[in-house]
């Protein structure tokens, strides 16, 4: 156990260091402002896996912690894509998913807002060119709103959301984050 503790001491802290110049920004569609102003108030968020490491579930899975608290701005996990506004799909395409997802996309009711998270969702990532992957996300459904990083970061995943809401800033963990462009 000594050994163990000697070792954790040694090395030091090597996860949650993030520099402020790595922060990617979305990308957000013209027409998908104009969709999304229905949802001013309140977002609900199917997420659909389509083939990807889960690195970008867990990363939406800490929205919803009491550090981000993404329910406070009215953003909501829907169960169903029946009860959600808008599909949140990770990771690229696989051949096994690709009628899923155009399944879950024709039963999110209109006006529906569709966001690939992650660098796999936007350009297959470091799975372009396997057999298994069909392609990125927007080869098969309509893509508003693109958020690179491998994976993104809760605290760019919740600015992009605000963005696309219309709110102009976001207090995160005691500093705001303010829209970019």
């Amino acid at each position: 156990m000594f050994r163990i503790l000697r070792k954790s001491l040694k090395t030091g802290i090597v996860t949650g260091q993030h520099d402020a110049s790595s922060t990617s920004t979305p990308t957000v569609a013209g027409e998908s402002a104009e969709k999304a102003r229905s949802f001013r108030r309140s977002l609900a968020i199917r997420e659909v896996d389509s083939g990807s490491c889960n690195g970008c579930e867990m990363e939406m899975n800490a929205l919803m912690n009491p550090v981000y608290d993404a329910e406070r701005f009215g953003i909501h996990i829907a169960a169903s894509p029946r009860h959600a506004d808008a599909l949140v799909v990770t990771g690229p395409v696989t051949v096994n998913m690709e009628k899923a997802l155009k399944d879950a996309y024709r039963a999110t009711p209109d006006p529906k807002l569709v966001i690939a998270l992650g660098d796999c969702a936007c350009d297959c990532g470091m799975f372009k060119g396997s057999y298994a992957v069909t392609g990125p996300v927007e080869r098969h459904v309509p893509v508003d709103v693109k958020v690179p990083g491998c994976p993104p970061r809760p605290a760019e995943i919740l600015q992009a959301l605000q963005t696309l809401m219309g709110h102009a800033g976001v207090a995160v963990k005691g500093r705001a984050l303010k829209p970019k462009g």
